[in-house]
């Protein structure tokens, strides 16, 4: 069996990333060929397509970061869990050496997730332009007063939004901010956006989910001193009145290589506690009046 080429993504200042890389990079010797750390020196795009597979080492914060960075190239991710959510990275050190043979042979599901374009344009010039996994979410800032947005789908008024701000979630990320704000959970591999209003001085604004194929245009209206652009939770920039803000559908994809030891569902259940059951209490013992508890 040919030797896999393999680009990681770690951060060995971290003990945890460290340890998780010391001890695969002692397993894959003889096994893989190692082209370089990503993360410790940034990967020219020829280097990335010598790749078979990304192995990225950390929680989802630093998956997320990878996936920008590789969605474009077609490489597919395999996230390694060493921090403390680790939603997004799906196996454990463990699970993936117990796996290595297995997807070195191809016998992995590698599931495509869709990745959103956002650009920012004032006085009709673009001055920011970015990918996002999760999602993009414009947030009030301080002085902390209400901002007021007007929202555009293929240039057709939706609707005005007065809160704290707005979420445009993929569906990665409907599990992530979109879920804490309200938000509805999506299939993972589904191509469409979720935008979730974030605390709205409305009683109906509901979140609304629309095919992945329209365009979103979001203007703000009336902003404070530090109202942003974030994306990812990881990359900023300040907004000002009149900005607008698009975001589409990215061409690239960002495939994600599954452990066949659970699903999303399971892992929601699991990291999430989606869908437990309640405490309840079972018991025959006789209560004081001499009736027994259902």
């Amino acid at each position: 069996m040919k030797p896999l080429s393999l680009i990681l993504f770690g951060d060995a200042r971290k003990a945890y990333a460290k340890e998780a890389l010391e001890r695969f990079l002692a397993f894959a010797q003889g096994r893989a060929r190692i082209l370089a750390n990503c993360m410790e020196n940034p990967c020219s795009l020829d280097v990335l397509k010598q790749a078979d597979y990304a192995v990225v080492f950390g929680g989802d914060g630093t998956l997320l970061s990878a996936a920008r960075q590789l969605c474009q190239s077609k490489i597919p991710v395999i996230g390694v869990n060493v921090g403390k959510l680790g939603f997004l990275a799906e196996f454990s050190i463990e699970e993936l050496l117990e796996q290595f043979d297995r997807i070195a042979s191809g016998q992995v599901v590698i599931e495509e997730r869709m990745v959103l374009q956002c650009s920012l344009h004032r006085r009709r010039q673009e001055i920011f332009s970015s990918t996002a996994v999760n999602d993009v979410v414009i947030t009030a800032g301080s002085p902390f007063s209400i901002i007021e947005l007007q929202i555009f789908i293929e240039g057709q008024t939706l609707a005005g939004c007065i809160g704290d701000g707005i979420i445009v979630s993929t569906p990665t990320g409907s599990t992530a901010y979109n879920l804490s704000a309200g938000g509805p959970i999506l299939a993972a591999n589904l191509s469409a956006f979720v935008l979730t209003p974030i605390c709205p001085h409305s009683l109906s604004f509901r979140p609304v989910v629309i095919a992945a194929d329209r365009r979103v245009e979001i203007s703000p209206l009336r902003v404070n001193q530090q109202t942003s652009l974030l994306l990812d939770g990881q990359v900023q920039s300040q907004l000002e009145k009149e900005d607008v803000i698009r975001i589409q559908k990215h061409e690239g994809r960002f495939l994600v290589v599954n452990n066949p030891l659970r699903t999303q569902w399971d892992t929601l259940a699991s990291k999430l506690h989606w869908a437990r059951k309640p405490g309840y209490t079972l018991s025959n013992e006789p209560k004081p009046d001499g009736k027994r508890k259902r």
